[in-house]
């Protein structure tokens, strides 16, 4: 007796839990794919504005103009312009009242890049913990509905006085498919998960290095103009 074993026709005549597993499964996988790719082009989209933010600074423009460019860019900047944005507007803020202490200013200064670089790593990881939890999770709902889908079949076969290989095969076959579902929804999410965790690291070190580097810049500038609270904002990069 031929019997129909493509993935269609044993979910079609698949017990109610099973079908459910795998829907849900399904879901799930077009989920943790639609995450992947908004993630994949977001990291993408982030690397080429920092890396277009950092040569425009190395480049020859003045911190006041970076930092009106900034100011009108808002929307449109990327992790590294928005820190540098921050930093400097804070440190122009001290200066308007008039604090002329370089330390103060200094520190003033990067605690706001900081605080910057934390909500950017925190917009950078979003959605990944989504791809974490669906890469470790998917393959024991898949299982569970295995068990479910081989239990209702060994129930069913126990009403029977003869039992072949073609009455088992269909059963068993219709609950390993949840298994196989569960796994196809959990291997590109964990992928996508150790891919981007690893290219939000490097965005983070990059982060922290250019808050280093304008940093140290304030510094030398506090440290050549003591009594006027350094001219950091419209200091020339020849002075970088």
């Amino acid at each position: 007796m031929n019997q129909d074993l493509s993935i269609i026709n044993l979910l079609l005549h698949a017990s109610f839990v099973v079908q459910l597993v795998v829907l849900l499964l399904v879901i799930v996988s077009i989920a943790s794919w639609a995450a992947i790719i908004r993630k994949y082009f977001a990291l993408r989209r982030m690397r080429a504005l920092n890396d277009d933010f950092e040569r425009e600074f190395w480049s020859g423009t003045s911190l006041n103009e970076l930092f009106a460019s900034a100011a009108q860019n808002a929307k449109f900047a990327g992790p590294m312009e928005r820190i540098f944005a921050s930093g400097m507007r804070e440190y122009q803020k001290l200066r308007e009242r008039h604090v002329t202490d370089a330390p103060t200013l200094l520190d003033g200064a990067r605690r706001a890049m900081r605080a910057s670089f934390q909500r950017e790593l925190d917009a950078a990881e979003q959605n990944l913990s989504f791809l974490a939890t669906v890469g470790s999770v998917s393959p024991y709902v898949g299982l569970f509905g295995t068990v479910w889908g081989i239990m209702h079949a060994f129930t069913g076969l126990a009403a029977l006085a003869q039992v072949t290989l073609a009455t088992v095969a269909p059963g068993i076959a219709e609950a390993l498919v949840a298994t196989a579902i569960g796994l196809f929804a959990a291997i590109p999410a964990v992928v996508g998960y150790n891919r981007f965790a690893r290219e939000i690291d490097k965005i983070a070190i990059a982060l922290e290095t250019y808050i280093e580097e304008f940093s140290n810049i304030l510094q030398r500038n506090l440290s050549a103009n003591p009594t006027a609270g350094g001219a950091a904002s419209s200091v020339a990069p020849a002075n970088r």
